[in-house]
């Protein structure tokens, strides 16, 4: 990408600082949904990165301001890397494995905007029965 004028240098670096608070600290406190990637060895072997990518895009391009997205550690769940815990207020957290590129567009998309779980990647639906 050229970056041609100081008008596309400014939105660039907006765009920038925009994904950075994304992932640090979200945008509303009280109504905060909570996106935590695996990003332990094993998760970026197995592609945590791309799903990583693929959750920021899918969170800007729906202009969700009320999304956290976390890099965490190792979840417990090296089988089913890469995995995604999604906290929502209120609701019990949820444990996604295997999340591609085009499972963690789904979860943004059905998940978070319409409520519908993705159920064939879910591997822990409440971590008070695990």
């Amino acid at each position: 990408m050229k970056i041609k004028s100081l008008d596309e240098l400014i939105k660039l670096r907006e765009d920038s600082i925009k994904k950075v608070n994304l992932r640090e600290t979200g945008e509303n406190a009280g109504d905060t949904i909570e996106l935590m990637v695996g990003m332990a060895t094993c998760g970026i072997a197995a592609g945590a990165r791309e799903t990583l990518q693929a959750l920021m895009e899918a969170i800007q391009s729906n202009n969700l301001e009320n999304v956290k997205l976390v890099q965490v550690g190792c979840l417990g769940f090296c089988h089913s890397e890469p995995t995604v815990q999604l906290n929502m207020p209120d609701q019990e957290p949820i444990l996604y494995g295997n999340v591609d590129k085009e499972t963690a567009t789904r979860i943004v998309e059905e998940h978070i905007l319409n409520g519908k779980m993705v159920d064939n990647h879910i591997l822990i639906k409440s971590f008070d029965k695990a």
